[in-house]
């Protein structure tokens, strides 16, 4: 990878760094990088799950690179296939991440925390969307995602005055999924990340799969979406060996041996 990004495998988990000092801000080259990061862990088939972080304890992401954008760096540039910071339009991405935020997840950093599927937040971590404080929008996946994941009038209020939310904050909202101290943050993250190596391959994609597809549908219209067979990784996990070892090692009391087929 690159000194910005630097990526460390253990079994099935990719452990996706962010490290570029102060604030651990995204210009294009960095961007790209965390593409490439995810990327691998699409083609990968050995890898299960990514958790992202940032270096130090400051910063989990500042965001776009503003310096960079005032020296002439388009901030709508070309960040690769898959959106700003590698992630935020990664939509076939059927492997989880989970967002270990160490430190303030600011503007596009809260959006790549928000394109994550877990949040592990350490317990002075903050998270703000001050975009329009800046004269601008929230609008790589921000403007978007946090209604879907706060109360309404909660994430109004973060995208209309660009406030801090704490994380024993956004915990109570549900926002993230557990608050811990910053010393344990990444043993957190990746027991989370080994909790999910644990269990079956094609159904984990399948779980990711539904809900993607789903979220905007009633459950009338989502029960219809998953009979209609146009859901690959469901209907692959219906008929796959590991659907038939999973009871079976659950009788036999022992523990399943997945092989994603």
């Amino acid at each position: 990878m690159t000194e910005q990004v630097r990526i460390d495998i253990d079994g099935g988990v990719l452990t996706v760094t962010l490290d570029r000092p102060k604030a651990n801000a995204i210009d294009v080259a960095t961007s790209r990088a965390l593409h490439a990061a995810f990327d691998r862990l699409r083609r990968d088939d050995s890898l299960r799950v990514a958790v992202l972080t940032g270096a130090g304890e400051r910063f989990f992401s500042a965001g776009w690179d503003l310096k960079g954008a005032v020296e002439g760096e388009a901030i709508d540039a070309d960040h690769g296939p898959t959106g700003f910071a590698g992630l935020t339009e990664f939509f076939d991405l059927d492997k989880p991440v989970i967002a270990a935020v160490n430190g303030l997840a600011v503007g596009g950093g809260f959006e790549l925390a928000l394109a994550a599927d877990l949040i592990v937040a350490s317990e002075h971590a903050e998270f703000a969307l001050p975009e329009v404080n800046l004269g601008m929008v929230a609008d790589s996946g921000g403007v978007l995602r946090l209604p879907k994941r706060l109360p309404p009038a909660i994430a109004s209020e973060l995208l209309l005055t660009g406030r801090r939310m704490t994380s024993p904050e956004a915990s109570r909202w549900g926002l993230v999924n557990r608050v811990v101290p910053a010393g344990d943050l990444m043993a957190e993250a990746t027991e989370l990340a080994q909790q999910i190596c644990a269990a079956a391959p094609l159904a984990t994609a399948a779980v990711k799969e539904i809900t993607r597809r789903t979220g905007v549908l009633d459950v009338e219209s989502g029960y219809r979406l998953l009979r209609s067979g146009d859901l690959p990784n469901y209907q692959a996990m219906l008929t796959s060996a590991d659907a038939e070892e999973g009871p079976r090692a659950f009788t036999e009391k022992r523990p399943p041996r997945w092989t994603g087929s």
